[in-house]
C-alpha cells in the first residue's frame, strides 16, 4: 500500500533537484503515491503572504508528510517566510541535521565524523516579532519557553536512545541572556537526569561553535536554540565537504516535513548543474520516518556507492579525486544504476531495528511553576529627542507609586549618574513605592496617561513581576 506524500517543487533550483529525487525513488520502487502543490515565489505573486496556498495547506493536512525543495522568499511586500510559516503552523518543533563526514571520498579537514544537529523550530528570534520604536530603534523579540525547551531536549535524549547515541551536548549565551538562554539550559539539565546512561555536557554557543567546527569528532547530538542551531547545522554540514550534501527533517506530533538544507540558488537554476544530494538525503529520511526504511537504506547505499565511483557534481568535482563531472540529471542516473550495490569504502547506512522518525507525543510541563505572581513595577521605554537631563521626569513622579528608580539606554543605566550612551529611545523603569511593594494594573495605566498627557512619547511598556518573590526581570 502507497504512503501518500505532498511534494513541493519549489522555487530556482528546486524544481530540478525534486525531479532527480523523484526518479530514483521511483526506481527504488519507493511506495509513495504523490500529490503536488505549488509554493514558494509564483504563489507569492499571487498575494498569498507565506508562499503557499489554502489548497496547498489542505494538501499537507490531509497527508501529513510534505517533501519540499527549498523555496526563495520575496523581500519586502510583507511577505514572510515559508519555512517559518510551515513550522510553526504544523508544529514541527523538532529539526534533525545529520551532517556526516564522507572521508576519504569527499575532502574534508577532520577525516570522519557524524554529528547530528537537533534544533528547536518554533521559538526563539524566529518568531518574527521585530518592531521599529524610533527613527533610529528597531528590536526583534526573543521568546523561549520552559515547555518548548523541556520538548525539545526530550527529543534529543530520545533521538540519541533510539539511534545508540552516547552524548548530547547543549549550546546556549546564558552567560548573556540569563533568563531566556538560562531557561533552556536549566530544561536540559533536568531532562538529562532522566537518562543517566547518556553522556550530557552544556558549552556556551561560542566557544562550543568554535568547538565543533575545529574538533567535530568529539560530539554526537547537539541539541540548542532556534538561531544557533541554523547557524551551527550550516557550519557543521560544510565542514563535512558541502553544504549541499546535508538533508534536514522538522518533525512534529502529527506532521512532518523533510527539505535539502541549502537554498533555491536561483544563479543556477535551469542549468543542470545543481547537486540533489541534499534533497535526496532529506528523502531518505523522509523513508525511515514513514516506515520504508528497506528502501531508505538501498538509496542511500546507492548514492554512496555513486559518490565512491567518483561520479561528481560541479559542487564536489576534484580534478586529482573525482573521475567525472555530471549534471543534475546524470547523477540521479548513475545512483539508479547503482540501485542493488554497496558502497566500499563509506559505512552503510545502519538503521536499528523498530527505528521510525515517528514520535510519541513529547510534552514539555506547561504547569505553573510558581504560586504566587506579584506585580511590582513597569519598564516604560518612550521615544527621546532630548538632552540626558531627566528631571522632567523624575519630578513628574518623585511623589508617586510606583516611582521612577533608574532610566536605561540600550539595556545601559544612564540615570541617576550620566552617560554618554545615548539613543534615541529610554526605558524608565518604575518600581512600587508603597509598604506592600505591589501595584495594580490601574497604576501602570495612570502611569501611561501621565507621560502621554505630558508630551512623551510611550513606544513599548513591559510590566514587572515578582513570581514567589523571585524576581521575572532582570535587573
Amino acid at each position: 500500500m502507497s504512503t501518500p506524500i505532498t511534494v513541493a517543487y519549489g522555487d530556482g533550483i528546486g524544481p530540478e533537484i525534486m525531479e532527480a529525487v523523484l526518479s530514483m525513488l521511483r526506481e527504488a520502487e519507493a511506495k509513495i503515491s504523490i500529490d503536488v502543490i505549488e509554493i514558494g515565489e509564483r504563489v507569492y505573486n499571487k498575494e498569498w503572504s507565506y508562499g503557499i496556498s489554502p489548497s496547498g495547506w489542505e494538501s499537507i493536512e490531509r497527508t501529513k508528510v510534505l517533501l519540499k525543495s527549498p523555496t526563495t522568499t520575496s523581500q519586502g511586500k510583507g511577505h514572510k517566510s515559508l519555512n517559518v510559516a510551515l513550522r510553526k503552523s504544523l508544529g514541527l518543533y523538532a529539526n534533525i541535521r545529520p551532517c556526516t563526514s564522507y572521508h576519504p571520498v569527499i575532502e574534508n579537514k577532520f577525516d570522519r565524523f557524524d554529528i547530528v544537529v537537533i534544533r528547536e523550530n518554533e521559538e526563539d528570534v524566529y518568531t518574527g516579532i521585530e518592531h521599529r520604536l524610533t527613527g533610529n530603534s528597531y528590536q526583534c523579540t526573543k521568546i523561549i519557553t520552559r515547555s518548548g525547551s523541556e520538548k525539545i531536549c526530550r527529543y534529543a535524549f530520545n533521538y540519541a536512545k533510539r539511534h545508540n547515541r552516547k552524548k548530547v551536548t547543549c549550546l546556549t549565551k546564558d552567560n548573556i541572556m540569563k533568563m531566556t538562554d538560562g531557561i533552556f539550559h536549566t530544561a536540559f539539565d533536568s531532562i538529562a537526569k532522566e537518562y543517566p546512561d547518556i553522556k550530557a555536557e552544556h558549552y556556551i554557543v561560542d566557544i562550543g561553535m568554535a568547538r565543533v567546527a575545529t574538533e567535530p569528532e568529539n560530539f554526537d547530538v547537539i541539541v540548542t536554540e532556534n538561531l544557533y542551531g541554523d547557524i551551527l547545522s550550516d557550519i557543521v554540514a560544510q565542514t563535512s565537504g558541502s553544504v549541499g550534501l546535508a538533508g534536514s527533517s522538522n518533525i512534529g506530533s502529527e506532521y512532518a516535513m523533510f527539505e535539502a538544507v541549502h537554498g533555491s540558488a536561483p544563479n543556477i537554476a535551469g542549468k543542470n548543474i545543481a547537486n540533489p544530494s541534499g534533497l535526496l538525503n532529506a528523502a531518505v529520511h523522509m523513508l525511515i520516518y514513514i516506515g520504508q526504511a528497506d528502501v531508505a537504506k538501498l538509496v542511500h547505499d546507492a548514492w554512496l556507492k555513486t559518490l565512491e565511483d567518483g561520479i561528481h557534481t560541479a559542487d564536489l568535482y576534484k580534478e586529482k579525486k573525482s573521475k567525472q563531472k555530471v549534471g543534475t540529471k546524470e547523477f540521479a542516473e548513475a545512483v539508479i544504476d547503482n540501485i542493488g550495490k554497496k558502497p566500499g569504502i563509506l559505512p552503510e547506512l545502519i538503521i536499528s531495528n523498530g527505528v521510525s522518525s515517528k514520535i510519541s507525543k513529547i510534552q514539555g510541563n506547561c504547569e505553573q511553576d510558581y504560586k504566587v505572581r506579584k506585580l511590582v513595577g513597569s519598564d516604560i521605554t518612550l521615544a527621546w529627542d532630548k538632552s540626558s537631563n531627566f528631571n522632567q521626569i523624575v519630578k513628574l513622579f518623585e511623589s508617586s507609586n510606583p516611582k521612577v528608580i533608574a532610566i536605561y539606554s540600550k539595556g545601559l543605566a544612564i540615570w541617576p549618574g550620566d552617560s554618554k550612551s545615548l539613543s534615541d529611545q529610554v526605558t524608565c523603569r518604575f518600581i512600587a513605592n508603597n509598604e506592600k511593594k505591589t501595584i495594580t494594573n490601574i497604576d501602570v495605566n495612570n502611569l501611561l496617561i501621565k507621560l502621554e498627557r505630558n508630551s512623551f512619547d510611550v513606544v513599548r511598556m513591559d510590566k514587572l513581576y515578582l513570581y514567589d518573590e523571585k524576581e521575572g526581570f532582570f535587573s
